[in-house]
């Protein structure tokens, strides 16, 4: 194995140890997710990362709905063989591809998504799929018993979870292996260490991939005041970025910008490199060639104990930045 690539699980996965999150090629209902998408640059974005070796690409059908996988379908055309993929399933879609805001896991809803992940996709397999969000009215034996017949019947690569608890964990890898499970995770947001979910998975030998690894966009270093984002962003209506917490979350990401002049490195790279350094892949989300080229030399960058131990001194394990969703949305994580 490369040094520059990761294990996720025991079956055989293997990915490079930066990914692209694509969520923000693509609106989202009314709202947008990071600003304005440009398609054609979304896909010279794809291409790009390709080039430069990294070729895992992390989508769901929410994201649209079914708009980002398509885009991703265009992206790839006559090249999938080149490309890690990784989907979701969980948020139900009605048949008028519209989202109930309900989670299902059910046996039905998981074949129905896989079909037509498939179709939007435009391919016969999915490297690695995820359910998304637990459906806490299905148990979970059913869920992954489901994607387990989607294994043996070829559709499906690898198993992974999205956002849910030790037990979770340990109940799904009893009825099938699972390869990797997606969390929220950055300096900003560290509830999956504090609550014992990295340490199930090292111990289960399970992959851990962060998304949001900048803290929804704050680690980057561009975000100054609320006028900064977008007036329809929806991060304008999450705790994080909203009163006394968005005043005390910028004075924490200035400290970690001037350790990152010292580096002469940005912000966004630093905080990368930390999430690198602990065997964790992070899935940077972005659209545009420019930073996608800045977060992929993050995963080049080595941080002595020192540095390391500077930088947790600066957020500790702990720190109160802010719920990374709304209320409703906070109920449906499994912690």
């Amino acid at each position: 194995m490369k040094l520059n690539q990761v294990k996720l699980g025991s079956q055989g996965l293997v990915v490079p140890n930066i990914g692209l999150g694509c969520m923000g090629m693509t609106g989202f209902g009314d709202a947008d997710m990071y600003g304005k998408a440009d398609e054609k640059e979304a896909i010279v974005t794809i291409h790009r990362s390709l080039e430069l070796g990294r070729n895992f690409l992390d989508t769901a059908d929410l994201y649209g709905p079914f708009k980002n996988e398509q885009l991703i379908a265009k992206a790839i055309e006559g090249n999938r063989d080149q490309y890690i993929i990784a989907t979701k399933f969980g948020w139900e879609i009605d048949d008028n591809d519209q989202i109930t805001w309900k989670i299902k896991g059910n046996k039905d809803y998981v074949k129905k998504s896989v079909e037509r992940s498939l179709k939007n996709l435009k391919t016969d397999y999915i490297d690695l799929y995820y359910m998304h969000r637990l459906d806490k009215n299905t148990p979970i034996e059913e869920t992954v018993e489901a994607m387990s017949d989607l294994v043996k019947e070829g559709k499906i690569g690898y198993i992974g979870l999205s956002e849910v608890s030790s037990e979770t964990v340990r109940r799904a890898h009893a009825v099938h292996p699972v390869s990797a499970v997606q969390s929220e995770y950055s300096l900003f947001e560290r509830t999956v260490e504090e609550k014992g979910v990295i340490k199930t998975l090292n111990e289960l030998g399970i992959g851990f991939v962060a998304y949001s690894p900048l803290g929804r966009g704050f680690l980057s270093g561009n975000i100054k005041t609320i006028n900064d984002l977008p007036e329809n962003d929806f991060r304008r209506g999450i705790p994080r970025f909203q009163g006394e917490h968005f005043q005390k979350n910028i004075e924490l990401v200035e400290a970690i910008e001037n350790m990152a002049k010292e580096k002469e490195i940005t912000s966004s790279q630093l905080a990368l490199a930390w999430i690198i350094s602990k065997g964790i892949l992070p899935i940077p989300g972005t659209k545009r060639r420019k930073y996608l080229e800045q977060n992929i030399e993050a995963s080049k960058i080595e941080l002595t104990e020192a540095e390391l131990q500077k930088l947790e001194s600066i957020v500790p394990l702990g720190t109160d930045t802010g719920a990374p969703y709304d209320e409703f949305s906070m109920g449906l994580l499994d912690y």
